[in-house]
């Protein structure tokens, strides 16, 4: 079991050249997206699948990432329907952190984010965000790829 602790922001703008970064294009569906912040996902990342619960909220939650075969997710993919998301993930060094900047597309087209992992709490409150980070979202539950999942942009 592991502690995820990460901040996420909107975007500002692109870094320059942003294609030249390394990216992959994620698509990852929910089988349990509680409002008491439990949750139960699948994802295809770079031909690689995973089954992941995640527990709690905000800048500090518990992950349990457990890998599945293809077979496995193709069996779990269909019931996430309706509640999905699909991304191009890029990989930006930002000092000594690697931020994850997903561009999102289908309904979700246009919305840019940007997280960053930190190994400690004090580290994240640290960190300070470069100019082309947007407005800080980590305890805005609008912006959680569940939410996104189930209702779309916020504010449409």
């Amino acid at each position: 079991m592991g502690i995820e602790i990460e901040r996420k922001f909107l975007v500002k703008h692109l870094p320059d050249a942003i294609d030249s970064y390394p990216h992959t294009t994620i698509r990852q569906g929910y089988l349990i997206a509680t409002d008491t912040g439990i949750e139960l996902r699948v994802r295809q990342k770079a031909g690689r699948c995973f089954q992941t619960i995640k527990m709690g909220e905000g800048l500090s939650r518990t992950e349990i990432e457990i890998d599945l075969s293809q077979d496995q997710f193709d069996c779990l993919w269909p019931h996430t329907s309706g509640c999905r998301v699909s991304k191009i993930r890029y990989k930006v060094l930002v000092g000594e952190y690697t931020a994850e900047l997903d561009r999102f597309d289908g309904d979700l087209a246009g919305l840019e984010m940007v997280e960053v992992e930190f190994s400690s709490v004090e580290a994240s409150q640290q960190f300070a965000p470069p100019e082309w980070f947007g407005a800080e979202v980590t305890e805005d539950k609008r912006y959680k790829n569940k939410w996104l999942a189930k209702n779309g942009k916020p504010g449409e």
